[in-house]
C-alpha cells in the first residue's frame, strides 16, 4: 500500500550524499537503487507503507510467500501446513533455518511474531490479526494457531511483509533497536540506515536460500525528484530507478544502456477525500465531484496512455475485480447542477500535492481545470513530502491524490484498510457506512467462493454510490535498470525478488 512518506530530505542534501556514493553505485555485487522516499522503521509490524514493505520482503522471511507472478501462496519459512476441517486450525512446519545472527528460527518465534501483530499497541494490523484466539509451539519446528473464527483470507495474511518474522530473543531484549541493528531471517541484513538518505544491505550469509543469492549487497537511496532520479539513473550512478515518470518512458526506451520493465502490477492511483470537511460530507457533492473530474483524459496525458481508467478499488487482474462497476462520465454541466441541489455551488476545495512529484502535480493542474465548468475552485497546495502523510492523517485536506498496491492476494486487507473503519480512518477519508462494514466482516468468514465475489462485486458498488474514493488509474510498475543488471523484477504485489537479481 502507500502512504506519503516522511524523508526529511531536501533536494540538495540528496545530491551532495549522492554524489559521496557514485563510487558505491559502481562497485561489484553491489545493487543501488534509486527511490523517491526513504523508509520510516524496520520494524515490520508498525508500517504500512510500501517504500518499507520493498525493504522488509528482503531483509526479513515470513511463514508463507506469494510467488514472483503474484497469484499463488508458496511455502516460506514453513515448508509445509495442514488446515482441520471446521477451518479454525492451522499446523505449520518450519524448515531449518536461521536468524542472521546464527540463531535457529523456531515455533516459538513465529508464535511470538503473531500475538505480536496482534496486541502491541503499536501495531498497525491489530484488526487484521484480531481473529487469532492463540499461537504457540508444539516444538521446534511445529507452530500450531487456532482462529476465533473460520476466516478466509487467514494464509494470505502470514504473506505480508507486516508479519515479517523477527527474532523474539533479540527484540525482546531491544525492542527500540530495532531500526538500528535489526536481526534478519530473509536475504539480506542491515549494514547502515542514514537516515533521510539511504538503506544499506548486505548479504545474509546464514538465509536458508544464501546459495540462491548473487548479489553481495543492496543500497535504497532516495532521491525525491523525479527528474533527477532519471538522470544519476541514465548517467550511471544509480544501477536501478523505480518509479519512472511516464513522460520519460519513451525516452528511456530509447537509451542503449537501459532497460525499462513495465511489471503487471495492483497499482491504483485514486483522489482522497476528506468526507469530514464540510460539503464533502455528502454524497451528492462527491459524486458531483466525479462528474467533474475526466479520468480517461488524466491516462491520455499523465499516463502517455500507458495506464487505463480505473472504476474500483479493487485494481484490475486482482481476486474479484468487478469489470462492469460504474464509470461516471465526465460531465462537468451535471456536476454543476448536482452542486448547486446540495447547497455546495461555489464549491472550494484544498489540494495536497506533493512537492516534486511530476506525475501527482500534473494530475492536480489537470483536475483543477476540469472541474473549473462546474464551478469548483481548486488550490493546490505544494506539501513537502517529509509533511505530506502527516497532513492527511491531520486532516488537513479536502483532496489529494494517493496509490495503493495490494499486499496480499486477498482483497480482505484493502477493503478493511478503506471501507471497514479501521484504525487508518479508512486511508485518511474518514469514511463511514455501516452497511458496508457490515458486509466486510461476512465477507471475511464467507468460503463459498461464488457467494463471497458476490459480496465483493457488492461492496465495490456501494463504495462507487458512496465515492469513498475517486478512482483515477490502473498502471504497471514503472522501473529501469541498467543494461548489465539482471533480473530485477517486481511482481504485482509490489514485492521485489532481489535474492534474484544479477549485477553483471
Amino acid at each position: 500500500m502507500k502512504r506519503r512518506l516522511k524523508y526529511g530530505l531536501l533536494l540538495a542534501g540528496a545530491l551532495a550524499v549522492l554524489a559521496g556514493d557514485i563510487a558505491i553505485a559502481a562497485a561489484d555485487g553491489v545493487l543501488t537503487i534509486g527511490r523517491r522516499e526513504d523508509g520510516t522503521t524496520m520494524d515490520p509490524i508498525k508500517s504500512a507503507q510500501n517504500v518499507d514493505f520493498w525493504v522488509f520482503s528482503n531483509m526479513y522471511d515470513v511463514l508463507v510467500r506469494v510467488d514472483k507472478t503474484g497469484t499463488k501462496l508458496e511455502p516460506g519459512l514453513a515448508e509445509s501446513w495442514t488446515v482441520s476441517d471446521d477451518q479454525l486450525t492451522y499446523t505449520f512446519t518450519l524448515r531449518d533455518a536461521k536468524f542472521s545472527d546464527g540463531s535457529p528460527i523456531t515455533a516459538e518465534d513465529a508464535a511470538w511474531n503473531l500475538l505480536r501483530i496482534r496486541d502491541h499497541k503499536e501495531s498497525l494490523w491489530g484488526a487484521t490479526y484480531s481473529v487469532i484466539k492463540d499461537a504457540v509451539a508444539k516444538d521446534a519446528k511445529t507452530l500450531v494457531v487456532t482462529l476465533n473464527q473460520p476466516t478466509a483470507p487467514f494464509l494470505s495474511t502470514l504473506a505480508m511483509p507486516g508479519i515479517s518474522i523477527l527474532s523474539k530473543k533479540a527484540t525482546e531484549a531491544d525492542e527500540a533497536g530495532v531500526s538500528d541493528h535489526p536481526v534478519s531471517s530473509g536475504a539480506f541484513v542491515m549494514k547502515e540506515w542514514r537516515r533521510g538518505d539511504t538503506v544499506v544491505l548486505e548479504k545474509n550469509p546464514n538465509f536458508w536460500e544464501a546459495d540462491r543469492v548473487s548479489l553481495d549487497g543492496v543500497q535504497w537511496i532516495s532521491v525525491p525528484d523525479d527528474n533527477t532520479r532519471v538522470l544519476k539513473l541514465q548517467a550511471g550512478e544509480l544501477d536501478c530507478g523505480i518509479f519512472m515518470p511516464f513522460s520519460r518512458i519513451a525516452e528511456l526506451k530509447q537509451d542503449p544502456n537501459l532497460n525499462v520493465l513495465l511489471d503487471a502490477s495492483t497499482r491504483e492511483d485514486h483522489l482522497l477525500i476528506n468526507h469530514e470537511h464540510g460539503a464533502l460530507a455528502k454524497k451528492e457533492v462527491r459524486q458531483a465531484l466525479d462528474l467533474a473530474i475526466d479520468e480517461q483524459a488524466i491516462v491520455d496525458t499523465v499516463t502517455f496512455g500507458v495506464g487505463t481508467v480505473a472504476n474500483s478499488y479493487i485494481p484490475a487482474g486482482a481476486l474479484y475485480y468487478y469489470k462492469d462497476n460504474l464509470k461516471r462520465p465526465y460531465d462537468p454541466a451535471k456536476a454543476k447542477e448536482m452542486l448547486a441541489a446540495a447547497g455546495a455551488s461555489d464549491l472550494t476545495l484544498q489540494y495536497n500535492v506533493e512537492a516534486g512529484n511530476e506525475v501527482d502535480e500534473q494530475i492536480a493542474v489537470l483536475i483543477q481545470q476540469q472541474v473549473a465548468p462546474a464551478g469548483i475552485t481548486v488550490n493546490i497546495q505544494k506539501i513537502d513530502p517529509a509533511a505530506g502523510w502527516d497532513e492527511l492523517v491531520a486532516g488537513n485536506y479536502d483532496v489529494s491524490v494517493n496509490y495503493w498496491t495490494n499486499d496480499i492476494l486477498d482483497p480482505d486487507q484493502k477493503t478493511t484498510f478503506v471501507l471497514g473503519h479501521d484504525s487508518n480512518l479508512n486511508y485518511m477519508t474518514r469514511y463511514k457506512n455501516d452497511a458496508v462494514k457490515e458486509l466486510v466482516e461476512k465477507a471475511r468468514v464467507e468460503f463459498d467462493p461464488a457467494k463471497r465475489e458476490q459480496m465483493y462485486i457488492d461492496l465495490q458498488k456501494m463504495a462507487k454510490e458512496d465515492v469513498n474514493w475517486i478512482d483515477l488509474y490502473y498502471s504497471p510498475y514503472r522501473n529501469a535498470c541498467r543494461k548489465n543488471i539482471e533480473g530485477f523484477y517486481q511482481n504485482p504485489l509490489g514485492r521485489f525478488w532481489l535474492e534474484d537479481t544479477k549485477k553483471m
